[in-house]
Parts: C-alpha cells; sequence; structure tokens
C-alpha cells in the first residue's frame, strides 16, 4: 500500500447552494487534510480515503455570511469544528470513472453518502514529482444533516435550497 499526500495549492474542496431560488453562492473550505492510501491509485485498488475539514476555514468571499456559516444557525464550529468523510469502499465504474462510498459526519450526523470521481490524468510535475489527479462529485441535503436555517422570501420559495452540491478537486503526490 501507497501512502499519498494532497497538493493543497492545485486542490479545492468547494460546495455551491442555490440562493434566493434563483442564483448560485460557491465556497471552498481552506483548511482540511486526507490519509489515502492504495495498492494502486489510478485503479483505485485497495484504496481508502479519509478527509477531516475544519469548519471554520469556510470561505464564500462574504465575510458577513462566512461567520453566519460558523454561527450555531448553520455548522456551530465551536460545538461541532470537523466534517469528516471516510470511505467504506470504492466501485469501478469503468477506466476513470469510479463510485466513492462512505460515511459523511456533519455536527455529529453521519450518513452515507456516494462521490462520483473521475480520474483526470497523472504526470511528473516541474520538480520531477508524480502528480495524479482525480474530481469528485456529489449533492447532499443540508437537512439531513441538521443544517436547517432558512427564510422564507416574499416572492415564494427560499432564501436557500437544500440541496448542496459538493466538488473535490485533488491533486495528489505519493509519499
Amino acid at each position: 500500500m501507497k501512502k499519498y499526500a494532497i497538493d493543497y495549492s492545485h486542490s479545492t474542496i468547494g460546495f455551491s447552494v442555490r440562493h434566493m431560488m434563483v442564483s448560485r453562492i460557491h465556497g471552498t473550505f481552506e483548511s482540511y487534510s486526507a490519509e489515502i492510501t492504495a495498492a494502486d491509485i489510478v485503479e483505485m485498488q485497495d484504496a481508502a480515503v479519509t478527509i477531516t475539514i475544519a469548519v471554520a476555514s469556510v470561505s464564500t468571499k462574504n465575510l458577513d455570511r462566512d461567520v453566519h456559516l460558523v454561527s450555531p444557525d448553520f455548522f456551530d464550529a465551536d460545538v461541532y469544528p470537523k466534517i469528516v468523510f471516510t470511505s467504506t469502499y470504492i466501485e469501478k465504474l469503468d477506466d476513470r470513472k469510479f463510485a466513492i462510498h462512505g460515511d459523511l459526519t456533519i455536527k455529529n450526523v453521519t450518513k452515507p453518502i456516494v462521490f462520483t470521481a473521475m480520474y483526470t490524468g497523472n504526470g511528473i510535475n516541474p520538480w520531477t514529482q508524480e502528480v495524479y489527479a482525480f474530481q469528485a462529485k456529489t449533492k447532499i441535503n443540508r437537512r439531513d444533516f441538521n443544517l436547517l436555517y432558512n427564510t422564507a422570501l416574499e416572492t415564494g420559495g427560499v432564501l436557500i435550497s437544500e440541496d448542496i452540491d459538493v466538488v473535490v478537486d485533488l491533486e495528489l503526490n505519493p509519499l
């Protein structure tokens, strides 16, 4: 088994949510860590993935919104400082596509989810280091994780949709 490290300057853990029923707000988490092992990373053979996110590192490029997101109305980061995803098994769908099944824990609520992951390639960077890249996507319902805050709009609908799109782009280097 080989271990892999995230190249943080070329990786992103992001999300988006519909706002006021008409647009999308995008955000990222700026602080996270991972434990990734695999016998063969390209084939995801015997792979295991655990990602831990620091909730307080959320960034939507709006300080007031970010402060609200870490408050008890949303993530309650003082009580629940981490989001954790742990893979339970990985299913190969085709040459470059995988279903990564696992458990996602937010606010002490753990639910099974599935990421659809794509191996996007590998190469040698200018510093002669091997690089492997993946993109994984999933959709979660924030209410499933007790992220309940919302406001009804006068025109109908709600301020924030329940569905959150999650996109993880990782560039990995073998250790």
